[in-house]
């Protein structure tokens, strides 16, 4: 998918926080380098923090939207030693399947970068440093997993075992966090603990390792917690998740690493060691802004002009609302902090959950292969976000929401609108749009603008709290209303009974297919795009629902959104159905051992295709 003309004009002139408007730095967790990101990873992400940052550019605020590969970790190290190449070319690769993933997506970051970066090293070294001279860091000597056959210290990620937690017990804990219960570990806390490299059963030697110390800086992170959690309307999830931590009792974090992939440790006796992945990764948000303009303090040392919305899985927010704040505390410089955090819940496959090593469920690039348009994926994936409970896909839902909502509601008002618009003159319009007479003293014109109005303000409430599924829900019941309109009217009959009635349905009723490319831009752009080009408007011009002061009663008066004597263009279908041979097909291709055949094969071909 072409970047749009909006995405090359962020990408020429970068884009800084201005005085007197509202400024908001939007991130989402940096997806992990080593495979190819699956629709769950996509929804409680990239795609959800896309969605946010489109509705802010709608409503006219200032927004930047970063994001980037996490490149470093024992992760990428472990994938290198599978494939037989270094890191870094493991990186490259990856960072480049991935950005083709999200470009076709429409995922419209202002930046993509990546943490193994120059940028990266100077500022977490820089945080590092000022974390010493505050004596917030200490050090303990710890216990750590040894491979006596790999002859190497065994990272938390090279280790793999039951966990400890009571009332767990999941078989596969990794060695710094329980997939399962999402409890934090140290590896040495394992149940009968393996080397995941060669099946060894490690030994426990003693190695020297920073700290940063949580339990001193808890009066400063509670303080921040109590307000942000409050004013950024936390989604509850994220406020459960670190209340859960602070009522358990911060201890000291392991900084530091025995890696050799990593930001390097600029301490004498720490010289052959690494940070941690988690305490450079959330850095990367800065690093990357960083690679992005060279002012990108007036992004991140700035709270009182910008506001900052993070978006991730549920997995994530102890690093985001307790690690990261932590460390930018503890600088005692004014960094912009957390004001908004909103988390998903686990978005499962048909019965079970998506496994990239059995290459079970969707993937980024299988998306793009099924022809599938990227709006009805997105759609699909933000109507069904899990926000307060985990969420399936199924092939069966997927269908069902194509076929009957898009297809059979949006789609049928736009082209039906537009359709009977572009009619010769005599049977329609000739695609000119009459006028409006008296608008408000028809009965029905006047009762679906006031519950239009009504409507407009609760998507705006929801989308203003990131309540995304719900805003996408009340846009979409803005459709119901004008399908009902179209109906009850008859306006078929209208047209020769009562030609200025006929109009002025007819002209509301265009105003809110316009209505509706708007309010649904940021879920589905491509689709908005394409409405507007067949309302032969150019959509750099006339994408927004309020008028230059913000306010909504322009979009309460949907008969004037669009002017009378405008010339449409060509009306067409917007949206394909999906009938049940197809989706039979398609669960028979991404199920079981078919599926982890077909993802290895296409993955090996696409790295040695793609270029960087």
């Amino acid at each position: 998918m072409a970047e749009t003309a909006s995405e090359q004009g962020r990408a020429q002139a970068a884009v800084l926080p201005v005085a007197g408007r509202r400024n908001v730095l939007v991130t989402s967790a940096l997806p992990y380098v080593n495979n190819v990101p699956h629709l769950g990873n996509l929804v409680g992400c990239v795609l959800s923090a896309d969605a946010y940052a489109r509705y802010c550019r709608l409503r006219g605020h200032n927004v930047l939207f970063v994001c980037g590969t996490d490149e470093y970790g024992t992760a990428t190290e472990a994938r290198a030693l599978q494939e037989g190449c270094s890191p870094r070319e493991i990186c490259d690769r990856y960072h480049a399947l991935h950005r083709e993933v999200y470009r076709w997506f429409g995922i419209s970051f202002d930046h993509f970068g990546r943490t193994s970066s120059p940028e990266q090293t100077v500022i977490c070294q820089d945080i590092f440093q000022k974390l010493l001279e505050n004596n917030w860091l200490s050090e303990k000597t710890i216990q750590q997993l040894y491979c006596g056959t790999c002859q190497r210290s065994l990272a938390d990620r090279l280790v793999e075992g039951s966990c400890p937690v009571e009332g767990c017990g999941y078989g596969s804990a990794r060695g710094d966090q329980c997939e399962k219960c999402g409890e934090l570990l140290n590896s040495t806390e394992l149940i009968d603990p393996k080397c995941k490299v060669c099946g060894s059963t490690p030994c426990v030697r003693d190695t020297d390792h920073l700290f940063l110390e949580l339990p001193l800086l808890k009066e400063k992170l509670e303080e921040f917690i109590d307000g942000a959690s409050v004013d950024g309307y936390w989604s509850q999830n994220a406020v459960h998740v670190t209340n859960a931590w602070l009522k358990g009792g911060l201890k000291p974090r392991c900084i530091t690493r025995d890696l050799k992939w990593g930001v390097p440790v600029p301490h004498e006796k720490y010289k052959d060691k690494v940070f941690y992945v988690w305490f450079d990764a959330p850095i990367g948000y800065i690093s990357i802004t960083a690679c992005y303009t060279p002012e990108w303090e007036k992004w991140w040392k700035n709270p009182e002009n910008v506001e900052l919305y993070q978006f991730m899985g549920k997995d994530n927010v102890p690093f985001h609302t307790v690690m990261f704040p932590s460390t930018l505390l503890g600088t005692g410089e004014n960094w912009t902090l957390l004001k908004t955090i909103s988390v998903t819940e686990y978005l499962n496959y048909e019965s079970g959950k998506f496994s990239k090593t059995k290459g079970i469920g969707i993937f980024g690039n299988d998306a793009k292969d099924t022809n599938i348009p990227p709006e009805v994926w997105r759609y699909y994936l933000l109507t069904n976000r899990p926000e307060v409970s985990d969420a399936q896909f199924t092939w069966t839902d997927l269908q069902a929401k194509l076929n009957n909502e898009l297809v059979n509601k949006l789609g049928n008002f736009v082209n039906r609108v537009l359709s009977f618009i572009a009619k010769p003159e005599g049977a329609g319009y000739g695609s000119i749009i009459p006028p409006a007479t008296n608008a408000e003293s028809y009965t029905q014109t006047r009762a679906i603008s006031e519950t239009v109005g009504k409507l407009i303000d609760q998507y705006i409430d929801a989308m203003d709290k990131v309540k995304l599924k719900q805003g996408l829900k009340i846009a979409m019941a803005i459709c119901s209303e004008g399908n009902a309109y179209l109906q009850e009217s008859q306006f078929w009959k209208l047209y020769k009974q009562d030609p200025p009635g006929c109009a002025t349905v007819m002209k509301t009723s265009v105003g809110l297919v316009y209505l509706l490319a708007c309010l649904l831009e940021p879920f589905m752009p491509s689709f908005s795009t394409e409405v507007l080009q067949q309302l032969n408007l150019c959509p750099e011009e006339h994408l927004s629902f309020c008028d230059e002061k913000g306010e909504r009663d322009k979009a309460k008066r949907p008969w004037d959104l669009i002017p009378s004597g405008h010339r449409i263009g060509k009306p067409a279908p917007l949206f394909k159905g999906l009938d049940d041979n197809t989706v039979k097909g398609f669960k028979e291709k991404f199920a079981g051992s078919q599926a982890e055949r077909r993802l290895r094969a296409e993955v090996a071909t696409r790295l040695e295709n793609t270029t960087i």
